[in-house]
């Protein structure tokens, strides 16, 4: 099994699509610049990534009451 390591340009482009704004727009600039100085945010980030990288890496199926437990514990879910 190939697994593709997900890399910090990865999330920071889904996060960024999320809040539909370009990679480089101000707010995502000031995104990149807050985690590089915020120890919560930089250890919330690398959770998120984890969680990522395992869910691809073990490619699991989670029901939708299983998911959207998840999303709502990594602050993800759906407004």
């Amino acid at each position: 099994m190939n697994i593709k390591k997900i890399d910090c340009k990865v999330v920071m482009n889904h996060i960024c699509e999320s809040l539909g704004e370009e990679l480089e727009s101000q707010k995502c600039i000031e995104i990149k610049e807050h985690l590089s100085n915020c120890p919560n945010c930089q250890h919330y980030f690398s959770s998120v990534g984890k969680t990522i990288e395992f869910y691809k890496k073990y490619d699991l199926e989670v029901s939708d009451e299983c998911h959207e437990r998840l999303m709502k514990k990594l602050g993800l879910e759906d407004e």
